[in-house]
């Protein structure tokens, strides 16, 4: 198998990165801004334990003093319950930012994958997309619901602290936090490789994801070609990349930690020496000394917890930088405001300024090239009548699906324009043309759910009578009746349960029920056999009465009855005409409708003696 490449984030920390995603935060600020004071009265309590150790250690225990110990502990009850309660508050609030933000990421990302044009899924596989609208902002979510959480306790002690511990002996402090700038210099030396090794992991991840798709989607191609050794081979050569990154980065993140853990013992050692020498000449009491060490310890747990956050964070960057080049891709195509305003966008349709559409459509010296650089029409011109069937013929890659896909515009000429009854289809939205568009695949695609249910996908307020009557007209309705549930028969998975025939036909019903003003049939047949394709072309005959329709097909019996019949080779149309008028003219088409012709009778000869 082969692993299309992401694209490379070389950056370090980049805060830009937190700044955009915080910004999709952006309905859950109210949450974050009463975590930030929770946490920060969270840090104040921490603070204040200590206080009141010296209070009972200076006030009650040295003196051998009880008087006033009733109030005493109640103060202490009351820091004990207020902290109780601002922990209990931080738990709902960052579950809830965690949840909703992991939600709201996942529904924008949807939503964009609705906007993106073909090109977009040409270039990207399925594996990425999934790893990164599950895996990926399930780590986000986190990390901004507990871990930057998390970073405001750590930054909010350490602050409260520090000014305690300068009101108690500056000196002493400021010998002590010399350590911070040399855990500085450790983390920056650090966070380029803890993140190099994460983005590694985050990529292969997308990989693997893509495997398990491959492998899934292609169980009956690797049995058939005896591929499963050497595709468990390629999947335990993949994961063992991402195992060795994994590695790196886990061995980095340990290192980091008891680095950090050792400097912060080295200062409270020396707070220890040098606060217990100030207890021996009297210049600090034995209860000042014990709060001066329990800050000197404690305060670098969070300066820990702040450089494991930022290890974390290093983890969660390479997640975010892939989640927010997903949902911040520009799609190719796209209305412009003009339009927008004018007509709407695919959410916010502006139905009632839609123009009637009549079916009339033409290329006018129309270029097109993929992103490849190929180029497969060059200067094309075209004019079809509404209500007129076109017929496509030409080898595979001569430009026929493309011309389909253009007047779908489901791309867009790189040159020249394409008008659908005189006016440029770029000054009307892309859902008014599309919702007047039915398209039937070669390979129809059905959804999880009943065969009424994927009829009325065509058109979702369409009544139960409807959905039957466009079956009916579509001839599905007898091999649809004879399931015990009838209309309310599960498809299965992509309509697995049912043949691909069968599919077909309720894809045609559900294309016709929209009621199009303009049809494609791309290969609509090629997959079905005889007795289903006749059926199909019954079905066609109905289907396309009084549309602009295009027909793609290899089988020529399925075009016979098309008002013009175009040959295209290379990009261009080498013959024209209607069925009769080809054949008298015995070009290419010609060749082709009589080779085809002969080998459908050698077919039918070898099949009724092999018979009897």
């Amino acid at each position: 198998m082969q692993y299309q490449e992401e694209q490379e984030y070389n950056k370090r920390f980049d805060l830009g990165v937190w700044k955009r995603l915080i910004f999709y935060a952006k309905p859950f600020y109210r949450h974050l801004i009463a975590i930030t004071i929770t946490m920060l009265l969270c840090a104040g309590f921490d603070v204040i334990f200590p206080l009141l150790t010296r209070e009972a250690i200076d006030g009650y225990v040295s003196v051998g003093r009880t008087e006033g110990l009733g109030l005493f502990a109640l103060k202490y009850m009351a820091v004990v319950v207020g902290q109780i309660i601002c922990i209990f508050t931080f738990c709902i609030l960052s579950g809830h930012v965690e949840v909703g933000m992991t939600r709201r990421i996942r529904e924008i990302g949807f939503k964009r994958f609705q906007e993106l044009p073909f090109s977009f899924y040409d270039q990207t596989p399925v594996g990425h997309m999934i790893a990164r609208m599950t895996s990926d902002t399930g780590r986000l979510g986190e990390t901004v619901g507990w871990g930057l959480i998390d970073l405001f306790w750590s930054a909010g002690y350490i602050v409260m602290t520090a000014c305690v511990m300068i009101s108690l002996n500056w000196k002493m402090s400021l010998m002590v936090m010399l350590v911070m700038p040399v855990i500085a210099v450790i983390a920056m030396w650090f966070q380029k490789r803890i993140l190099k090794n994460y983005r590694e992991v985050r990529k292969t991840n997308s990989k693997i994801t893509g495997s398990f798709n491959e492998g899934i989607m292609g169980a009956k191609t690797t049995k058939t070609l005896v591929r499963e050794e050497a595709n468990a081979a390629e999947f335990v050569e993949l994961t063992s990349t991402m195992k060795a990154a994994s590695i790196r980065a886990a061995v980095l993140s340990a290192l980091f930690m008891p680095i950090v853990s050792t400097l912060g013992s080295l200062a409270a050692a020396y707070a220890l020496w040098k606060g217990g020498y100030d207890v021996f000449t009297g210049a600090m009491s034995f209860g000042t000394l014990t709060v001066f060490i329990s800050y000197t310890t404690q305060i670098f747990e969070p300066i820990s917890n702040i450089a494991r956050i930022f290890a974390e964070m290093q983890s969660a960057q390479a997640a975010a930088e892939r989640v927010i080049t997903m949902i911040e891709t520009e799609p190719e195509i796209a209305d412009t405001p003009e339009v927008i305003e004018k007509y709407g966008d695919s959410f916010h349709p502006k139905k009632e300024n839609w123009p009637v559409i009549r079916g009339d459509i033409e290329f006018r010296d129309v270029t097109f090239r993929y992103n490849s650089g190929e180029k497969v029409l060059s200067h094309f011109n075209l004019k079809i009548k509404a209500g007129e069937t076109i017929a496509l013929v030409g080898e595979t890659g001569s430009g026929k699906s493309t011309i389909v896909n253009l007047i779908c515009r489901f791309y867009e000429p790189t040159e020249g324009e394409i008008l659908i009854d005189g006016v440029n289809y770029k000054e009307r939205s892309q859902l008014w043309l599309q919702s007047h568009l039915g398209y039937v695949l070669q390979q129809p695609h059905l959804f999880s759910g009943t065969i009424r249910e994927n009829i009325r996908y065509g058109r979702l307020d369409a009544t139960d009578a409807e959905v039957e009557a466009a079956a009916r007209m579509v001839n599905a309705e007898e091999f649809i009746l004879k399931f015990e549930k009838g209309y309310d028969t599960d498809v299965g998975e992509g309509g697995n349960r049912l043949s691909i025939g069968q599919k077909q036909l309720i894809s045609f019903a559900r294309a016709l029920i929209a009621d199009p003003a303009i049809f494609v049939l791309d290969e609509a047949t090629s997959s079905v056999d005889t007795e289903t394709e006749q059926i199909i072309q019954e079905a066609i005959k109905t289907a396309l009465s009084g549309r602009t329709s295009f027909i793609i097909a290899h089988r020529l019996s399925t075009i016979r009855h098309a008002d013009r019949i175009l040959v295209i080779q290379h990009g261009e149309v080498t013959e024209q005409g209607s069925h009769a008028e080809l054949i008298r003219k015995k070009g290419y088409y010609y060749n082709l409708y009589t080779n085809q012709f002969r080998e459908e009778r050698e077919n039918a000869i070898l099949g009724i003696r092999q018979q009897s």
